[in-house]
């Protein structure tokens, strides 16, 4: 079962997307963000929850601002570079997102049904590849 971690500021949106990944056989969990705790992330430190994610679904404005969204991103691919991110954006996509790269993300763009969702992830982890093996 594929894990998802699903990181926005609005808690009634979170539980929409959670509730509509669980229907669909995703293990789904939720995180505020900056916005409801302290994030390691902007600290410079590793998250667990991310670690633990198979997949990270991300609202582009979970900090309330441009740059804050931006530094979490960046942060997230600099100290989590395996863990595929779906980054949504409700409205506007973003003129920092990237789609490849260091950073990169699989965009959202507009209202995140359940089962667009559902292939925004299923994309985000074909495009991450398999993940590395234990050699044990």
């Amino acid at each position: 079962m594929t894990r998802v971690l699903v990181v926005h500021h609005d808690v009634d949106l979170s539980d929409q997307e959670v509730d509509a990944l669980r229907r669909r056989g995703y293990d789904a969990r939720q995180c505020m963000g900056p916005i409801g705790a302290r994030c390691p992330v902007l600290s410079g430190h590793t998250c667990e929850l991310a670690a633990g994610a198979d997949v990270l679904v991300y609202d582009a404005f979970m900090t309330g601002e441009p740059e804050g969204a931006q530094r979490l991103i960046e942060g997230m691919r600099e100290l989590h570079p395996d863990v595929p991110i779906v980054l949504v954006a409700n409205s506007l996509e973003p003129d920092w997102m990237e789609t490849a790269g260091a950073h990169r993300v699989t965009p959202l763009v507009g209202y995140p049904t359940g089962d667009r969702l559902a292939a925004a992830i299923e994309a985000a982890i074909k495009i991450a590849g398999p993940a590395p093996t234990d050699p044990a």
